[in-house]
């Protein structure tokens, strides 16, 4: 098995648009199985390349039974909406309703280079956006209104992987006072 660890809210790689592939090769095939295999275990209905610090255009998803990759994507999305929860693997535990389109046109590349095209709603729209968002450094409680993103914000830093809060000390001397 080549099950990778998972990267973590906070983890700078999250927050890099991420390069285009353009090799198709072994190394190529090994980065889209070490992806399945670790969503598989999470288990999650998508991983992208970023979330085992891999910068690169690369996405799995497992919707409906389905299990597939895409490289380089470009979507296409439907006018009509949908609201619904989200969670993510690089925010263990944490969901939230959130506004995506309802329907989607992914097309890209497989791990051969070869074109396709997936077509999808509902879950498997929601799952195509979330992960091509990784790809361009978005995150999905970047999605969400102000008040659920600073409910989102708190829960992380409850949570027991969230990252503690970093205080930075003045270089300047209060002199005892608190002004």
């Amino acid at each position: 098995m080549a099950i990778q660890p998972i990267r973590i809210f906070g983890d700078p790689v999250l927050r890099a648009t991420a390069r285009p592939v353009t090799t198709f090769d072994k190394e190529l095939r090994r980065l889209v199985k070490d992806l399945t295999e670790t969503m598989l275990d999470a288990p999650g209905a998508g991983l992208a390349a970023p979330q085992l610090g891999v910068s690169l255009r690369v996405f799995t998803y497992h919707v409906d039974g389905v299990v597939g990759h895409l490289i380089n994507p470009d979507l296409s999305l439907s006018e009509e909406e949908q609201d619904g929860p989200e969670g993510c693997l690089s925010l263990p535990g944490l969901r939230y309703d959130t506004k995506r389109a309802f329907g989607v046109v992914a097309k890209g590349f497989d791990m051969y280079g070869e074109p396709v095209t997936v077509e999808g709603t509902q879950l498997l729209a929601r799952c195509i956006q979330h992960e091509t968002d990784h790809l361009d450094g978005i995150i999905f409680i970047d999605r969400l209104d102000r008040e659920q993103r600073k409910a989102a914000l708190k829960a992380i830093r409850e949570a027991e992987w969230g990252e503690p809060p970093v205080v930075r000390l003045s270089p300047h001397s209060t002199f005892g006072s608190a002004r």
